[in-house]
């Protein structure tokens, strides 16, 4: 088995038992070494740090599988870390039958997302270790899921980075329909599992979507961003008085439409706007327009530290714009996907865009991902999701 040989003073992550080892950190390669094997890394001084797989495209040039020295990287390996994530899984308010199962680093299996879908499981490999294990992984996950199909959904562009191409389809047992239906709570939602955003559907939201639920009596709702309307049907399902859901996609909207229906909450007056989000929050702010509650989740604006500045000025003009559509009272639930903007930092953009509008606010809570996306102590950066609900005072 090759070795990794870590530059001197750089195996201090390493020993936090963070997973990661970037390309700057590796002194040299001894051995022979491919895409996704498994490879040992250790020290300048010949220390044992860990067993991972080796990314040589990869800016994270090893993500570490396990750090005991007696652990084999087998396909027994593979059934028992997923079993036990699978086990951790039972949680109270947690769907059974929407859920994420692996969350990657923080289930030991780095590069790994598996989201169930009633009888389906979507999977994402997004870096050349858990590629090379695929076959494995999808017999584990059927035989511990019994789910009717196990559907690969590893078209996300960060494979690119890992020198692998985008790849769909199914890897056991059945196809999925058109579109899947769960449940969460009292809501029902249809996911495109084949097509959508991500795996499909934004399970991380679930317990955000019963927050603004639980807000949203008698408000006039403005869900920005509005993907398949997940935030606009809960809201109208907790008394909403209005609902406009505003999205660039016609294929979201379109599914939104439909999950208005499946709900059965037509009756609360509801509009879809398809347009740019920013062009139209201008056009809305310049008409007058007043919401009682608004909810911004745009998508990533940051997906490198070289990114970072222009993502805060996206956010930041984004609820600078929120912040002036909101009437006097009103509530404004404001996300973050982006794993490197820390919580601190959004708070701060949030913030000086509130100023910017000069209007005051209060923090009332701050959010994050559901508990079945958890983050290791040791991989923080496991906590990407980040929200803030604001009261305009």
């Amino acid at each position: 088995m090759a070795e990794i040989v870590i530059l001197p003073g750089r195996e201090k992550s390493l020993l936090r038992r963070h997973p990661w080892v970037f390309s700057g950190a590796v002194a040299r390669v001894e051995g022979r070494a491919r895409p996704g094997d498994t490879v040992e890394v250790v020290s300048a001084k010949g220390r044992w740090l860990g067993r991972g797989a080796f990314s040589p495209e990869s800016n994270i040039r090893v993500r570490v599988w396990t750090f005991d020295p007696k652990e084999a990287v087998d396909a027994a390996f593979f059934r028992r870390r997923l079993a036990a994530a699978l086990a951790a899984r039972d949680l109270p308010g947690v769907p059974p039958a929407a859920r994420r199962l692996v969350a990657a680093e923080a289930d030991g299996l780095p590069g790994l997302i598996v989201d169930r879908y009633a009888d389906f499981a979507v999977c994402q490999f997004l870096a050349a270790g858990v590629e090379r294990y695929k076959a494995e992984i999808a017999d584990a996950l059927a035989e511990l899921t019994g789910c009717a199909g196990i559907y690969e959904r590893s078209d996300a562009e960060v494979r690119a980075k890992e020198g692998l191409t985008p790849l769909s389809g199914v890897l056991r047992g059945a196809e999925p329909p058109d579109l899947v239906e769960i449940e969460e709570g009292p809501a029902r939602y249809l996911v495109d599992v084949r097509a959508g955003h991500k795996t499909g559907f934004y399970l991380d939201q679930r317990d955000n979507r019963r927050l603004v639920a639980a807000h949203a009596a008698g408000r006039r709702v403005l869900n920005c961003f509005a993907y398949t309307g997940g935030f606009g049907v809960a809201a109208a399902l907790g008394g909403a008085r209005e609902v406009v859901h505003l999205e660039a996609s016609a294929a979201a909207l379109d599914l939104a439409r439909r999950n208005t229906a499946l709900n059965q909450v037509e009756q609360v007056p509801t509009t879809y706007l398809e347009a740019d989000a920013f062009a139209k929050l201008r056009e809305m702010r310049d008409a007058g327009e007043r919401f009682h509650l608004v909810v911004l989740d745009p998508p990533k604006f940051a997906d490198s530290k070289a990114s970072l500045e222009r993502a805060c000025r996206g956010y930041k003009d984004v609820n600078l714009l929120a912040a002036r559509l909101l009437a006097p009272g009103g509530l404004l639930f404001t996300f973050s996907c982006s794993g490197l903007m820390e919580p601190d930092l959004f708070a701060k953009v949030v913030a000086d865009a509130f100023l910017d509008a000069g209007r005051d606010a209060l923090v009332l809570a701050r959010l994050s991902q559901a508990a079945d996306h958890p983050a290791s102590a040791s991989f923080p950066e496991g906590s990407y999701l980040k929200g803030l609900l604001l009261r305009v005072s």
